[in-house]
């Protein structure tokens, strides 16, 4: 197994895939199943195009608006990262769907590159030998920017795009973030969330999203790859046509990572639809299994 290490991956096999998703894409297609949302360019079979030019704001830029979800990792790439995956693939919760990120932000980095510095390395370490018992996930908590946004791709999201200010949806745990488009700055000390504040602004056809004011608590990935306060996002949002969307992430945190490092993938617009509500509380059944290993 290369460029993730075995204990963080058998972390995951055991822990992060019963608990990242809760719902799969498909149960998330049903939501309002029979509306055609008219502003949606179509085929002449009546099939959404999402080959058509991206949608315009008053203001001319892209308009972000619409319920997305992160494109899988290719089957065959996943099979050369972590192995059989097919192994533990539970009904309506398949790893083979998901975005390699969600496994491991450093998946990109031969182990001899990582940029972990022994702080960090010192929290993974034991996340790791605990199987992610103490995953913010497992205990109905956020699973921070990274994962909410969508890397497990069974969670989608809903951007809504409004004069000076986008609020972003996540039917992860029913989430919101709001990313303000209206001049504003940083403010130097702010206080500690699970999702940061966010301030934005256009470059070109790009939205890029300045983040800062984390908490400690959440991590970057299924694995338990950790961060500190420190954490500054960049994200960087391009929707290149109507139903296709490319988003990098930086993640710069100077107390747990020698260097600044992005990761970039793909989003996939679901046209016709709606996120649904997602209550981790409701009917909880992990924590008694968790409380026995």
């Amino acid at each position: 197994m290369s460029k993730i290490s075995r204990r963080g991956f058998v972390m995951f096999k055991r822990v992060a895939i019963p608990i990242i998703v809760a719902t799969s894409v498909s149960t998330a297609s049903a939501q309002w199943l029979n509306y055609h949302d008219p502003k949606t360019p179509r085929t002449r079979d009546g099939k959404p195009n999402l080959s058509a030019p991206a949608p315009r704001a008053s203001n001319g830029k892209p308009d972000l608006s619409g319920v997305w979800y992160t494109e899988p990792t290719p089957p065959e790439e996943m099979t050369r990262l972590f192995g059989n995956l097919g192994a533990i693939v539970l009904p309506g919760d398949d790893p083979r769907t998901f975005s390699k990120y969600a496994l491991s932000v450093l998946v990109d980095f031969k182990p001899e590159e990582s940029p972990m510095r022994p702080e960090a390395a010192a929290l993974f370490e034991p996340r790791a030998r605990n199987f992610g018992k103490d995953h913010p996930t497992s205990h109905c908590l956020p699973g921070g920017i990274t994962l909410a946004a969508g890397l497990g791709s069974s969670f989608p999201y809903k951007i809504v795009q409004a004069p000076g200010v986008i609020v972003v949806f996540y039917e992860s745990d029913g989430m919101h973030r709001q990313i303000y488009t209206d001049g504003r700055k940083h403010t130097p000390d702010p206080e500690p969330s699970w999702l940061g504040y966010s301030a934005g602004g256009w470059e070109a056809d790009r939205l890029v999203v300045d983040t800062v004011g984390f908490n400690d608590k959440s991590w970057l990935d299924a694995s338990g790859h950790p961060h500190s306060e420190a954490l500054h996002l960049t994200e960087r949002f391009h929707r290149r046509d109507f139903g296709h969307m490319d988003l990098q992430i930086t993640i710069d945190d100077p107390k747990m990572y020698t260097r600044p490092f992005s990761i970039s993938y793909a989003e996939r617009l679901l046209p016709d639809t709606d996120i649904q509500e997602t209550v981790c509380n409701e009917n909880e059944k992990d924590l008694q299994h968790l409380s026995k290993q």
